[in-house]
């Protein structure tokens, strides 16, 4: 384990990949993102897996815009699902909470330092 934290951490997104989840029904791309309270955040663009793992760790959300013009990206761990439904996915934070972390350029996987600022932000501890 502790020479994982020295390694460069490397996460993908699945759509970029060749990787296939153990049950389709995990796929949960393209499902509403909800907050606790029932308001829709976004909906999942798609998953970030760790590459070295092959466990998804980080939710890719956009919100907002209309027809994809102006619409924001964030990332959110795994560990914030509360919940799986046919509806959507619900997670344990607020809108204003995803908001509330700088979004970032879905076209990038993100370097280390940002995802363990996301999970710091967010209140788990970095998977490494």
């Amino acid at each position: 384990m502790t020479e994982r934290i020295h390694q460069r951490v490397k996460f993908v997104k699945l759509s970029d990949s060749d990787f296939r989840l153990k049950d389709p029904e995990q796929d949960v791309r393209g499902l509403d993102v909800y907050e606790r309270g029932g308001d829709q955040i976004g909906s999942v663009e798609d998953l970030y897996v760790d590459e070295q793992e092959r466990k998804v760790r980080l939710l890719e959300v956009g919100a907002g815009g209309i027809l994809g013009m102006g619409e924001k990206h964030f990332l959110i761990p795994a560990e914030a699902v509360a919940s799986v439904g046919e509806d959507g996915v619900t997670i344990d934070h607020s809108r204003e909470k995803v908001a509330g972390f700088p979004p970032y350029d879905p076209d990038v996987v993100p370097e280390a330092n940002y995802q363990r600022a996301l999970y710091d932000y967010y209140g788990y501890p970095f998977p490494y």
